[in-house]
């Protein structure tokens, strides 16, 4: 493996849940990660234990950096001042992994381009992924930026999508609605059951099913519950339970309910 030719020389900027995925797949798609920058030194270098030629970079002054391509995956409101403050090589790539941050945030210098590579995927560090699969939505501020783009994307996916800034923004809204919003929506009634000492696993089989039913059908089809029916005595019994159970669980049952009842009309 370390004789193989890589088809481009990487560099890490953040060693955090996207990091810890993209990296190790980058390598095995041929790529070499050659450094890791992240403010917490201990998830660079453990980072860094998982990959073949890395070594944890401890500023952001990569100006004598063999990479040619930079990955900024820190926390979104990090993203503009790591770009101004990172110092790259000429002719670097530097991009982004943000689903909600624009294009434009990235500050252009006449010697860097810019650019947006963005799995549209929820990471954990403990729970590996497949990009194979995974939607990488990708946008450049030039074709030739974005050719270079696209075939790092295409390397580890088969499903890579040009997009506009606005776009991708209201993808990852949506994408808040059906992952983050729904991951919520399964953690109250854990904590529901567990109030009452009921064994969660007894919803399990519910909830797969629910959420293979809304792919597969579409969503507004797959919708039942006393909402979808107008069960109006059921909804109020489960809201004076929830009232004296948790007044803020009430008040998300109330809106979640009341949605579901104006998309009848």
């Amino acid at each position: 493996f370390l004789k193989k030719k890589y088809s481009f020389k990487i560099s890490m900027i953040g060693a955090g849940n996207v990091s810890s995925q993209l990296a190790p797949c980058l390598e095995s798609a041929g790529h070499a990660v050659m450094e890791v920058f992240s403010r917490d030194q201990k998830n660079a270098r453990r980072l860094c234990e998982e990959l073949y030629h890395a070594s944890a970079k401890k500023d952001l002054d990569f100006s004598q950096s063999e990479s040619m391509l930079f990955i900024l995956a820190v926390p979104d409101d990090a993203i503009r001042e790591v770009a101004e403050r990172v110092i790259l090589p000429p002719d670097a790539i530097l991009m982004h992994t943000s689903g909600s941050t624009p294009l434009k945030d990235l500050k252009r210098t006449p010697q860097v381009e810019i650019a947006v590579f963005y799995p549209l995927q929820t990471f954990s560090k403990n729970k590996k992924v497949n990009f194979e699969d995974i939607p990488i939505l990708i946008e450049a501020n030039n074709e030739e930026t974005l050719s270079t783009v696209k075939k790092l994307a295409g390397s580890i996916s088969k499903s890579v999508f040009e997009v506009s800034s606005e776009q991708r923004s209201v993808l990852h809204i949506a994408a808040v609605f059906a992952s983050n919003f729904t991951n919520h929506m399964i953690s109250l009634a854990e904590d529901l059951t567990k109030a009452y000492d009921i064994d969660f696993e007894l919803l399990k089989p519910l909830v797969a099913e629910t959420i293979n039913k809304s792919l597969e059908v579409g969503a507004k089809q797959a919708q039942t519950g006393p909402a979808i029916r107008a069960d109006f005595k059921t909804l109020e019994r489960h809201h004076s339970f929830l009232k004296k159970y948790d007044k803020q669980l009430a008040r998300i049952y109330k809106h979640i309910t009341d949605s579901i009842l104006s998309g009848k009309k």
